[in-house]
Protein backbone atom coordinates (compact mmCIF):
# COMPACT_ATOMS: atom_id res chain seq x y z
CA UNK A 1 0.00 0.00 0.00
CA UNK A 2 1.61 3.33 -1.08
CA UNK A 3 2.26 5.90 1.29
CA UNK A 4 -0.89 8.56 -0.49
CA UNK A 5 -3.30 5.39 -0.01
CA UNK A 6 -2.51 5.04 3.37
CA UNK A 7 -2.55 8.64 4.49
CA UNK A 8 -5.99 8.48 3.12
CA UNK A 9 -7.47 5.45 4.44
CA UNK A 10 -5.87 7.28 7.37
CA UNK A 11 -7.34 10.52 7.92
CA UNK A 12 -10.80 8.55 7.04
CA UNK A 13 -10.45 6.35 10.04
CA UNK A 14 -9.91 9.26 12.23
CA UNK A 15 -13.22 10.57 11.20
CA UNK A 16 -15.38 11.02 14.20
CA UNK A 17 -18.69 10.78 11.64
CA UNK A 18 -17.42 7.84 9.71
CA UNK A 19 -16.56 5.70 13.12
CA UNK A 20 -20.02 6.52 14.69
CA UNK A 21 -21.57 5.48 11.45
CA UNK A 22 -19.83 2.06 11.84
CA UNK A 23 -20.69 1.78 15.31
CA UNK A 24 -24.44 1.95 14.45
CA UNK A 25 -23.76 -1.07 12.53
CA UNK A 26 -23.29 -2.78 15.79
CA UNK A 27 -26.40 -1.33 17.11
CA UNK A 28 -28.62 -2.41 14.05
CA UNK A 29 -26.68 -6.26 14.38
CA UNK A 30 -27.72 -6.01 18.39
CA UNK A 31 -31.50 -5.09 17.30
CA UNK A 32 -31.26 -7.99 14.70
CA UNK A 33 -29.76 -10.34 17.33
CA UNK A 34 -32.73 -9.56 19.77
CA UNK A 35 -35.59 -10.28 17.16
CA UNK A 36 -33.66 -13.36 16.72
CA UNK A 37 -34.14 -14.22 19.70
CA UNK A 38 -37.57 -13.27 19.96
CA UNK A 39 -38.42 -15.35 17.10
CA UNK A 40 -36.78 -18.69 18.49
CA UNK A 41 -39.14 -18.08 21.68
CA UNK A 42 -42.05 -18.06 19.41
CA UNK A 43 -41.10 -21.40 17.90
CA UNK A 44 -40.85 -22.69 21.59
CA UNK A 45 -44.09 -21.29 22.74
CA UNK A 46 -45.55 -23.27 19.04
CA UNK A 47 -45.50 -20.30 16.45
CA UNK A 48 -43.85 -20.12 13.27
CA UNK A 49 -41.15 -17.75 12.11
CA UNK A 50 -37.61 -17.73 10.70
CA UNK A 51 -35.05 -17.60 13.45
CA UNK A 52 -32.62 -16.23 10.89
CA UNK A 53 -31.66 -12.86 9.55
CA UNK A 54 -34.23 -12.69 7.28
CA UNK A 55 -36.97 -13.76 9.58
CA UNK A 56 -35.75 -10.35 11.88
CA UNK A 57 -35.89 -8.26 8.52
CA UNK A 58 -38.73 -9.37 7.76
CA UNK A 59 -39.91 -8.27 11.06
CA UNK A 60 -38.81 -4.63 10.87
CA UNK A 61 -40.13 -4.54 7.41
CA UNK A 62 -43.97 -5.43 8.73
CA UNK A 63 -43.46 -2.69 10.97
CA UNK A 64 -44.37 1.05 10.87
CA UNK A 65 -41.67 3.08 9.52
CA UNK A 66 -39.87 -0.51 8.93
CA UNK A 67 -38.78 0.64 5.72
CA UNK A 68 -37.01 3.96 6.51
CA UNK A 69 -35.58 1.52 9.49
CA UNK A 70 -34.28 -0.56 6.96
CA UNK A 71 -32.48 1.96 4.89
CA UNK A 72 -30.49 3.33 8.07
CA UNK A 73 -29.66 -0.30 8.48
CA UNK A 74 -28.13 -0.49 5.27
CA UNK A 75 -26.18 2.60 5.85
CA UNK A 76 -24.83 1.06 8.80
CA UNK A 77 -23.83 -1.75 7.58
CA UNK A 78 -21.92 -0.38 4.62
CA UNK A 79 -20.08 2.29 7.03
CA UNK A 80 -19.06 -1.25 9.23
CA UNK A 81 -17.97 -3.24 5.75
CA UNK A 82 -15.71 -0.29 4.89
CA UNK A 83 -14.22 -0.07 8.69
CA UNK A 84 -13.39 -3.25 7.95
CA UNK A 85 -11.59 -2.64 4.94
CA UNK A 86 -10.15 -0.61 6.35
CA UNK A 87 -8.85 -2.66 9.01
CA UNK A 88 -7.76 -5.15 6.39
CA UNK A 89 -5.28 -2.94 5.18
CA UNK A 90 -4.31 -0.18 8.37
CA UNK A 91 -4.45 -2.97 10.89
CA UNK A 92 -6.89 -3.33 13.73
CA UNK A 93 -8.44 -0.76 15.70
CA UNK A 94 -6.58 2.26 12.91
CA UNK A 95 -8.54 5.05 15.24
CA UNK A 96 -5.89 4.39 17.55
CA UNK A 97 -2.97 5.19 15.53
CA UNK A 98 -0.71 7.72 16.42
CA UNK A 99 0.39 10.67 13.68
CA UNK A 100 1.08 9.28 10.70
CA UNK A 101 0.26 5.30 12.19
CA UNK A 102 -1.16 2.48 10.71
CA UNK A 103 -3.18 1.21 13.28
CA UNK A 104 -2.12 -2.06 14.78
CA UNK A 105 -0.72 -2.81 11.05
CA UNK A 106 3.03 -3.43 12.71
CA UNK A 107 1.82 -6.12 15.18
CA UNK A 108 -1.15 -7.16 13.05
CA UNK A 109 -0.69 -10.89 11.80
CA UNK A 110 -2.65 -12.37 8.17
CA UNK A 111 -4.94 -13.99 10.91
CA UNK A 112 -6.13 -10.02 11.35
CA UNK A 113 -6.70 -8.82 8.51
CA UNK A 114 -8.25 -11.62 7.11
CA UNK A 115 -11.17 -11.48 9.74
CA UNK A 116 -11.19 -8.27 8.83
CA UNK A 117 -11.77 -8.41 5.71
CA UNK A 118 -14.00 -11.73 6.42
CA UNK A 119 -16.05 -9.16 8.37
CA UNK A 120 -16.36 -6.22 5.56
CA UNK A 121 -17.62 -9.44 3.19
CA UNK A 122 -20.27 -10.73 5.73
CA UNK A 123 -21.50 -6.61 6.63
CA UNK A 124 -22.22 -6.15 2.92
CA UNK A 125 -24.23 -9.34 2.62
CA UNK A 126 -25.97 -7.93 5.56
CA UNK A 127 -26.54 -4.60 3.63
CA UNK A 128 -27.63 -5.90 0.61
CA UNK A 129 -30.50 -8.46 2.58
CA UNK A 130 -31.77 -5.45 4.21
CA UNK A 131 -31.85 -3.20 1.12
CA UNK A 132 -33.62 -6.30 -0.54
CA UNK A 133 -36.22 -6.04 2.69
CA UNK A 134 -36.17 -1.90 1.91
CA UNK A 135 -37.56 -2.57 -1.47
CA UNK A 136 -39.84 -5.06 -0.58
CA UNK A 137 -38.04 -7.96 -2.53
CA UNK A 138 -36.73 -9.48 0.71
CA UNK A 139 -36.86 -13.40 0.55
CA UNK A 140 -36.13 -16.13 3.11
CA UNK A 141 -32.45 -16.54 3.39
CA UNK A 142 -33.75 -20.63 4.55
CA UNK A 143 -35.29 -21.22 1.36
CA UNK A 144 -32.82 -19.57 -0.84
CA UNK A 145 -30.09 -21.92 1.15
CA UNK A 146 -32.10 -25.09 1.01
CA UNK A 147 -32.63 -24.12 -3.20
CA UNK A 148 -28.89 -23.64 -3.81
CA UNK A 149 -27.58 -26.50 -1.93
CA UNK A 150 -30.02 -28.85 -3.86
CA UNK A 151 -28.84 -27.57 -7.00
CA UNK A 152 -24.78 -27.80 -5.92
CA UNK A 153 -25.94 -31.40 -4.70
CA UNK A 154 -26.51 -32.26 -8.11
CA UNK A 155 -22.67 -32.96 -8.73
CA UNK A 156 -19.99 -34.50 -6.53
CA UNK A 157 -17.70 -31.07 -7.17
CA UNK A 158 -21.13 -28.83 -5.14
CA UNK A 159 -21.33 -31.70 -2.60
CA UNK A 160 -17.27 -31.17 -1.86
CA UNK A 161 -17.96 -27.23 -1.89
CA UNK A 162 -21.22 -27.55 0.85
CA UNK A 163 -18.49 -29.86 2.94
CA UNK A 164 -16.14 -27.17 2.69
CA UNK A 165 -18.49 -24.88 3.38
CA UNK A 166 -19.89 -26.69 6.64
CA UNK A 167 -16.49 -27.10 8.19
CA UNK A 168 -15.84 -23.39 7.79
CA UNK A 169 -19.14 -22.54 9.54
CA UNK A 170 -17.92 -25.31 12.43
CA UNK A 171 -15.02 -23.54 12.54
CA UNK A 172 -16.30 -19.91 12.77
CA UNK A 173 -18.79 -21.42 15.64
CA UNK A 174 -15.62 -23.41 17.38
CA UNK A 175 -13.92 -19.78 17.17
CA UNK A 176 -16.47 -18.14 18.80
CA UNK A 177 -17.36 -21.00 21.46
CA UNK A 178 -13.15 -20.02 21.83
CA UNK A 179 -13.52 -16.85 22.19
CA UNK A 180 -16.27 -16.74 24.70
CA UNK A 181 -15.23 -19.45 26.80
CA UNK A 182 -11.27 -17.71 27.25
CA UNK A 183 -12.90 -13.93 27.18
CA UNK A 184 -10.71 -12.79 24.59
CA UNK A 185 -13.73 -10.57 23.26
CA UNK A 186 -12.08 -8.34 26.22
CA UNK A 187 -9.34 -7.00 23.52
CA UNK A 188 -11.84 -5.91 21.84
CA UNK A 189 -13.16 -2.97 24.58
CA UNK A 190 -11.91 0.06 25.59
CA UNK A 191 -10.66 -0.48 29.36
CA UNK A 192 -13.13 1.88 30.86
CA UNK A 193 -16.07 -0.93 30.29
CA UNK A 194 -18.70 -1.98 32.86
CA UNK A 195 -18.51 -5.11 34.63
CA UNK A 196 -22.00 -6.73 33.25
CA UNK A 197 -20.53 -6.87 29.73
CA UNK A 198 -18.20 -9.79 30.72
CA UNK A 199 -20.71 -12.14 31.33
CA UNK A 200 -23.20 -11.02 28.46
CA UNK A 201 -19.77 -11.98 25.87
CA UNK A 202 -19.47 -15.11 27.42
CA UNK A 203 -23.29 -16.14 27.05
CA UNK A 204 -23.38 -14.65 23.64
CA UNK A 205 -20.40 -15.35 21.97
CA UNK A 206 -20.74 -19.36 23.13
CA UNK A 207 -24.43 -19.11 22.51
CA UNK A 208 -23.55 -18.03 18.73
CA UNK A 209 -20.63 -20.17 18.26
CA UNK A 210 -22.78 -23.39 19.49
CA UNK A 211 -25.45 -22.44 17.13
CA UNK A 212 -23.30 -22.17 14.46
CA UNK A 213 -21.47 -25.12 15.09
CA UNK A 214 -25.10 -27.08 14.67
CA UNK A 215 -25.46 -25.29 11.70
CA UNK A 216 -22.09 -26.68 9.76
CA UNK A 217 -22.86 -29.73 11.12
CA UNK A 218 -26.44 -29.63 9.72
CA UNK A 219 -25.00 -28.88 6.55
CA UNK A 220 -22.45 -31.73 6.50
CA UNK A 221 -25.29 -33.91 7.31
CA UNK A 222 -27.69 -32.73 4.49
CA UNK A 223 -25.14 -33.82 1.99
CA UNK A 224 -24.82 -37.30 3.09
CA UNK A 225 -28.54 -37.75 3.21
CA UNK A 226 -29.16 -35.83 -0.10
CA UNK A 227 -32.11 -33.10 2.00
CA UNK A 228 -30.86 -29.56 1.28
CA UNK A 229 -33.49 -28.67 4.11
CA UNK A 230 -31.19 -29.20 6.50
CA UNK A 231 -28.40 -27.11 4.52
CA UNK A 232 -30.70 -23.90 5.09
CA UNK A 233 -28.65 -22.16 7.92
CA UNK A 234 -29.33 -21.24 11.24
CA UNK A 235 -33.18 -21.35 11.11
CA UNK A 236 -32.40 -25.02 10.54
CA UNK A 237 -30.48 -25.60 13.06
CA UNK A 238 -32.84 -23.77 15.37
CA UNK A 239 -36.13 -26.05 14.56
CA UNK A 240 -34.07 -29.10 14.98
CA UNK A 241 -33.03 -28.11 18.73
CA UNK A 242 -37.10 -28.33 18.85
CA UNK A 243 -36.73 -32.21 17.83
CA UNK A 244 -34.67 -32.99 20.22
CA UNK A 245 -35.24 -34.24 23.76
CA UNK A 246 -36.18 -31.19 26.21
CA UNK A 247 -36.27 -28.99 22.67
CA UNK A 248 -38.52 -26.77 24.29
CA UNK A 249 -35.66 -26.29 27.12
CA UNK A 250 -33.15 -25.90 24.53
CA UNK A 251 -34.65 -23.62 22.39
CA UNK A 252 -35.38 -21.03 25.48
CA UNK A 253 -31.66 -21.58 26.31
CA UNK A 254 -30.60 -20.88 22.49
CA UNK A 255 -33.21 -17.76 22.55
CA UNK A 256 -31.00 -16.10 25.88
CA UNK A 257 -27.53 -17.28 24.13
CA UNK A 258 -28.50 -15.07 21.10
CA UNK A 259 -30.33 -12.49 23.17
CA UNK A 260 -27.08 -12.35 25.20
CA UNK A 261 -25.02 -11.69 22.40
CA UNK A 262 -27.62 -8.78 21.14
CA UNK A 263 -27.17 -7.08 24.11
CA UNK A 264 -23.10 -7.51 23.70
CA UNK A 265 -23.24 -6.14 20.57
CA UNK A 266 -25.34 -3.43 21.35
CA UNK A 267 -22.67 -2.50 24.34
CA UNK A 268 -20.14 -3.00 21.62
CA UNK A 269 -21.13 0.40 19.93
CA UNK A 270 -20.08 2.24 22.81
CA UNK A 271 -16.62 0.24 24.36
CA UNK A 272 -15.75 -1.25 20.91
CA UNK A 273 -12.37 -0.56 20.13
CA UNK A 274 -12.35 1.42 16.50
Amino acid sequence: MTDRSSGVLDRATDSTTFERAARAGYVVSGILHLLIAYIIVRIASGSGGNADQSGALGTIAGTTGGKVVLWIAVAAFVAMALWRLAETLLGPHPSESGPGGEGDSQDATAFDRLKAFSLAVVYVGFAIAAAQFAMGSGKSSGEQNAGLSARMMESGFGKFILIVVGLVIIGVGAYHVYKGATKNFLDDLRRSHGTVIEPLGVVGYVAKGLVLVGTGILVIVAVFTSDPAKASGIDAAVKTLSDAPFGKILLFLAALGIAAYGCYSLVMARHARM
